[in-house]
């Protein structure tokens, strides 16, 4: 099954869910699920929205609750849907993440429950100890880009096929468009 043809099948809108990385300097905050969803993985810090609470402020308060800070200026970086072709549509697996960064918040990053933060340097991102759709589209996100994109999963976490549409920042796109202007004198 390829993703169009699965997309064709499943009930819109999708649940919405948030995605939050803390960047400092040329580092990563990124957190082992201790439990629930995920657990096992390196992943930003989120989840879903309680009832009349917008997308944005679940992504703070599931970072205040599952790693101690409090994310002031968050920028929308990604918006990925993922599907679960093998799991029944009425158990909601499927969903969009919104996704965000950071690089300013109050208090330390600490150890809860639900997660056990630790930074990563840029070059040095635990991919293999991630889910595997996140070397398709976060260096993307790292390099400035912003991220539509859409997974579909299969059994034992196996991507059966992605799209991602990279929107590069206005001056990386004026660069290469000034490039190529030279390229035809």
């Amino acid at each position: 099954m390829n993703l169009t043809d699965y997309e064709a099948t499943i009930q819109k809108p999708l649940r919405q869910v948030t995605l939050l990385l803390l960047l400092l300097d040329n580092q990563i905050l990124l957190a082992m699920k201790k439990r629930g969803f995920g657990v096992g993985r390196w992943n930003g810090v989120g989840g879903k929205p309680d009832a009349g609470e917008t997308i944005e402020a679940a992504a703070i308060r599931e970072t205040q609750e599952e790693i101690g800070v409090t994310p002031i200026d968050l920028k929308k970086v990604a918006t990925l849907d993922f599907y679960f072709s093998h799991i029944p549509q009425e158990k909601n697996w499927n969903q969009q993440v919104i996704v965000y960064t950071t690089r300013q918040w109050t208090g330390e990053p600490m150890e809860t429950e639900e997660m056990k933060p630790q930074w990563f340097s840029l070059d040095q991102i635990p991919y293999s100890a991630m889910w595997p759709d996140d070397i398709h589209w976060l260096p993307k996100v790292l390099s400035g880009s912003f991220v539509n994109g859409a997974f579909l999963f299969g059994e034992n976490d196996r991507i059966l096929d992605y799209r991602i549409n990279e929107i590069k920042p206005l001056r990386q796109r004026i660069v290469a468009f000034a490039k190529r202007l030279a390229r035809k004198d």
